[in-house]
């Protein structure tokens, strides 16, 4: 029996490698513990929605939809039409309408950034990065332009990333999965499983790490990576976070860090599917490769992410909200520096997929949740 789409599973217990490489162990993951939260549902019904990102001066949140939707919902008009001038996309397991950022400089330009899987001249697929205008209505995105398609097409509508997250240059980091393909991710003259960072405008910055490098694509930023489902920026260190599927457990969090390797599919936590190891597996650490700073024997199936750095409510000060997918809860990880230092779960009780966190100026933490129903719920601490 085989399984085709990794954030579909159910969490499951899982063997460990054991290594045969020296190295630095990774920090092991601290036990979890559950704790309640007041919800409140501010819209459903939705497609399985994807990305959230909130417009300024409180006009509410655009919302994807994975069939290739883009809504806009108010706090006082709740979800809107499509908005118009969106790209029509492939949609096909995984595949479809992903991610959406607001451009640095929204203010002044208005731009809104869409990641997505694009049909090609033939009909193949490829994940597709690319901006459009937002109207003063909020109801159109016009002048849309793709600045970036990944080639080769894509195999399948598995493992194939889609998030994105701005530097403080306003350069645009963007994950690709392996898609299967699982040893391209070691591979430095392939796209797939990479973290790439690309210019507003989809160009290279000339300080990439492998920008002189002929036998690389200079888009590239890291490597070894199976399937990068949330980016961040951590707002005390000005530094890229990570999260990352694994297969069958070994889901991590990185820190992807310039021209660095993270293993996959040499290193990992985690077995295949059908409870063998992984094929091209060397152990758990792999020489020369980055270890994670935390992971997961039993995969909880990591989606979005966002830093907790509001006022609102003290006592998550110092957190990273992780979406689980398969695990279906919401997890919170208390941080002192680069150190996990305790995992808490959010939202068990209503065994709904978590696909996407987010914070609110109110300080208020945003999730959506994949379902063919989907939700989109504001989160507080249990009073």
């Amino acid at each position: 029996m085989s399984f085709s789409f990794r954030d579909t599973l159910l969490p499951v217990f899982t063997l460990v490698l054991i290594s045969a490489h020296a190295g630095a162990a990774p920090k092991s993951p601290v036990p979890p513990s559950q704790a309640g939260a007041q919800v409140t549902e501010l819209a459903n019904g939705l497609d399985h929605p994807w990305s959230l990102a909130f417009l300024p001066d409180n006009q509410g949140a655009l919302i994807t939809e994975r069939s290739g939707q883009l809504r806009l919902w108010k706090p006082d008009g709740g979800l809107s039409s499509p908005l118009k001038g969106v790209p029509r996309v492939w949609g096909s397991g995984q595949a479809g309408l992903w991610d959406v950022r607001l451009s640095p400089d929204f203010a002044s330009n208005r731009r809104v950034y869409l990641t997505f899987s694009q049909p090609g001249e033939k009909g193949e697929p490829h994940a597709a990065l690319g901006y459009g205008t937002l109207s003063a209505d909020n109801k159109t995105l016009s002048n849309f332009k793709v600045i970036f398609i990944q080639q080769p097409a894509l195999q399948s509508g598995i493992n194939l990333g889609g998030r994105m997250a701005f530097d403080d240059k306003g350069n645009i980091y963007l994950s690709t999965g392996d898609n299967n393909q699982r040893i391209n991710a070691q591979h430095l003259n392939q796209l797939q499983g990479k973290i790439l960072r690309l210019t507003p405008e989809g160009g290279i910055p000339q300080d990439n790490p492998f920008v002189h490098d002929k036998n690389a694509k200079p888009e590239i930023w890291t490597y070894g990576n199976r399937n990068p489902q949330g980016l961040a920026i951590n707002p005390w260190s000005g530094a890229l976070w990570e999260t990352e599927h694994g297969p069958r457990g070994g889901d991590e969090v990185n820190l992807p860090q310039p021209g660095k390797n993270y293993g996959w599919p040499l290193a990992t936590f985690g077995i295949n599917y059908s409870g063998q190891p992984i094929p091209e597996a060397k152990g758990t650490t792999l020489a020369g490769a980055e270890d994670p700073i935390y992971y997961w024997e039993v995969s909880p199936a990591l989606s979005g992410m966002a830093f907790y750095n509001a006022q609102t409510f003290p006592q998550w000060k110092n957190s990273l909200f992780v979406g689980a997918l398969a695990g279906e809860s919401l997890i919170r990880l208390t941080l002192d520096g680069d150190t996990v230092t305790h995992e808490e779960r959010l939202l068990s009780d209503r065994k709904e997929r978590i696909r996407e966190v987010q914070i609110g100026s109110d300080g208020f933490v945003y999730v959506l949740t994949d379902e063919s129903d989907g939700k989109l719920l504001k989160i507080a601490p249990q009073s």
